[in-house]
């Protein structure tokens, strides 16, 4: 097995998103090289000739998609501008990067960044081939960039749900919601790993199976336990009761190192 098949040949890699949490711990991580980051002023994903041109000017071999509009509360406020950003926007890259193949004479490669909000939420232990039937309106948002993202030939969409153990902003986590969240460097390490394996397709994206109060307590982050509908109602926002993934796929990609 050839490792590095992307990253060690100083392929030139796009990162939109570069200002949100994740695109700054891959910017931080040092793992990318040949890395292009523009400011969303620079470069909006509603601005399709923007887009060409960058691809095209930078000769762009991967593009790392964390552009989105992601805080579930905005989401269920505003569906409208949700959908323009996290499904037009996704809609318009992949036009793009198509038209700029033809120039380049080369196919990209897409990561795009999804969500463990694709499945129902409900029983857990989703795989990557359950059915899908998002809860929440970011969550259907996720769902139909995913289908403009299966039009490519060469893609990697990551379900996941990841957290920064120094950005937590409250003070309170559930015993009995249950979902496979990730710490945003371990994330950070997979999404390298996947490109090493020169990996394509859909692939679920966390740890195991925990509780969010346990998830957090794992990080030695200390936080007052509580019940899931007292989140509800604090921030009258759709809760699942249990979205933990099934990672095997991932386990059985590790066990062939």
């Amino acid at each position: 097995m050839i490792f590095g098949v992307l990253l060690k040949k100083n392929k030139k890699i796009l990162l939109l998103g570069g200002s949100g949490n994740l695109g700054k711990a891959i910017i931080k991580s040092k793992f990318f090289k040949s890395l292009y980051y523009p400011s969303k002023k620079k470069l909006n994903l509603l601005d399709k000739s923007k887009i060409k041109k960058t691809l095209i000017k930078y000769k762009i071999d991967l593009v790392i998609n964390c552009a989105a509009m992601a805080r579930v509360l905005d989401c269920e406020k505003n569906p409208k501008k949700a959908f323009k950003i996290n499904v037009d926007g996704t809609e318009n890259l992949i036009l793009q990067m198509k038209e700029s193949e033809k120039y380049l004479k080369k196919k990209i490669k897409l990561v795009h960044l999804s969500s463990d909000a694709v499945y129902p939420g409900k029983k857990g232990n989703y795989k990557e081939t359950d059915q899908l039937l998002p809860y929440n309106t970011y969550g259907w948002s996720k769902l139909f960039s995913e289908i403009s993202v299966k039009t490519l030939k060469k893609y990697i969409i990551i379900r996941t749900k990841f957290f920064d153990k120094n950005k937590i902003r409250f003070n309170k986590s559930a015993i009995d919601t249950f979902s496979s969240r990730i710490e945003i460097n371990e994330l950070v390490k997979k999404i390298k790993f996947l490109l090493d394996r020169d990996f394509n397709g859909v692939i679920n994206i966390g740890s195991e199976r925990l509780s969010d109060y346990k998830a957090y307590k794992k990080y030695k982050i200390s936080l007052k336990p509580c019940k899931r509908i007292e989140i509800i109602k604090n921030l009258q926002v759709v809760l699942p009761k249990d979205c933990s993934m099934n990672i095997r796929l991932l386990k059985k990609l590790k066990s062939r190192l």
